[in-house]
């Protein structure tokens, strides 16, 4: 089935919110965040005629060019200690669940990032990460572990599952 310019354009108009929310939660920076979901979408329009599942196919193509942007020496950005935007907050005051994330490994986040905030199986999550059922139970029970001795969590902790 040959996909062309039009659902394309749907698909980007539907869910560019929800690409660009999972993008800061794997990033941690809206400037990133935003940086990845164009770049994800640059790389599926690509392959576009040939994506057979889209949703998955750009959830993993997001997973994969965070992770090869972080084995890759970059110079061009330094830390500063001055924010140049506010950052985005969770609805609860005192929980720092997007500090909480990023001091996760790059793969526990993505785990979490797809199971609980993307809301999917542990089979699409697998899928999309390209390892087992089983590796995701794993890397799910251990960032859980690691979020909920996290300091920054203890005074609200996460309901056990």
């Amino acid at each position: 089935m040959t996909k062309g310019r039009a659902e394309f354009e749907d698909f980007v108009a539907a869910r560019y919110g929800q690409l660009l929310r999972t993008a800061y939660l794997l990033t941690q920076d809206r400037a990133l965040a935003e940086d990845l979901v164009q770049t994800t979408l640059a790389r599926c329009w690509l392959a576009w005629a040939r994506i057979e599942e889209p949703g998955a196919y750009v959830h993993r193509t997001m997973v994969n060019t965070y992770s090869a942007w972080w084995r890759r020496r970059w110079n061009g950005e330094h830390p500063t200690d001055e924010l140049p935007h506010p950052p985005w907050h969770d609805d609860e005051p005192g929980v720092d669940l997007g500090g909480a994330l990023k001091r996760l490994p790059r793969r526990m986040r993505a785990v979490v990032v797809l199971r609980f905030y993307e809301d999917l199986s542990e089979a699409e999550t697998a899928r999309i990460l390209g390892c087992s059922v089983g590796n995701v139970k794993s890397q799910t029970s251990r960032a859980l572990a690691k979020l909920r001795i996290d300091p920054r969590l203890v005074d609200h902790p996460l309901e056990q599952s």
